[in-house]
């Protein structure tokens, strides 16, 4: 017992500053992405679900872009995107190295798979509501946020938990491109330079998060369903 306790007394004694840094590295990319998610994930969401075949807009050019983009952006390995958005990243900061310049091909990432969470839950929704909302003469905005937003609402958030998770997970290889965040140093720091304390312990930290936003969300989400 002593012995762990000493283990643990020298990683965060020695590598307290640079713990602290890696995880506001890895909170910034998540947190980015998490914003970028909602304010662009979840429109073009609605919008593939309302621009689709048989939907209240059904409009095949504007669907067909918005989906190709979709399933384009998810069908590639995240981190041959992130080589891949290389030459648009240095175009759009003046380089392609650093946090925010890491978190640039997250974020489309992080678009992609919440809209199409987004469409999911949707098209899960009972078929009867968007007849309720035409009958009751409602316009498009209307149906959106005073129907489909609040049905789905529970699943959504929690469609945004699982998509936060990913985001975290994603963030940890971002290294590559001097993103930093706590995947990097657990890297840099533990398995590079053999300190395999170091580095199990930055796992732990990486799942304790993990486990938290799980269960933070859940929490959210139950609250929300009003079945």
């Amino acid at each position: 017992m002593t012995g762990i306790l000493s283990e643990l007394e020298r990683v965060f004694v020695g590598h307290g500053p640079e713990i602290a840094k890696a995880m506001g590295e890895t909170g910034y990319m998540v947190l980015a992405s998490i914003f970028c998610a909602v304010v662009i994930g979840l429109p073009l969401g609605i919008v593939i679900t309302l621009t689709r075949a048989g939907g209240v807009m059904a409009n095949r050019k504007v669907w067909l872009v918005a989906d190709l983009y979709v399933t384009i952006v998810r069908s590639f390995p995240f981190l041959l995107f992130v080589v891949f958005m290389i030459p648009l990243t240095r175009l759009v900061f003046g380089t392609s190295f650093g946090t925010v310049a890491a978190t640039f091909p997250l974020a489309f990432v992080a678009v992609a798979i919440y809209a199409r969470l987004t469409e999911q839950i949707l098209l899960e929704l009972p078929s009867g509501l968007l007849q309720a909302a035409a009958s009751m003469g409602a316009t498009v905005p209307q149906t959106v946020f005073r129907f489909l937003l609040v049905d789905g609402r529970s699943g959504l958030v929690y469609a945004l938990t699982s998509a936060t998770i990913s985001f975290v997970s994603y963030s940890t290889v971002l290294g590559v491109v001097g993103g930093g965040g706590v995947g990097d140093f657990a890297m840099r720091y533990g398995y590079q330079q053999y300190d395999f304390t170091l580095m199990y312990l930055t796992i732990l930290l990486i799942v304790a998060c993990v486990v938290l936003l799980q269960a933070v969300g859940n929490r959210i989400s139950r609250a929300l369903d009003k079945r």
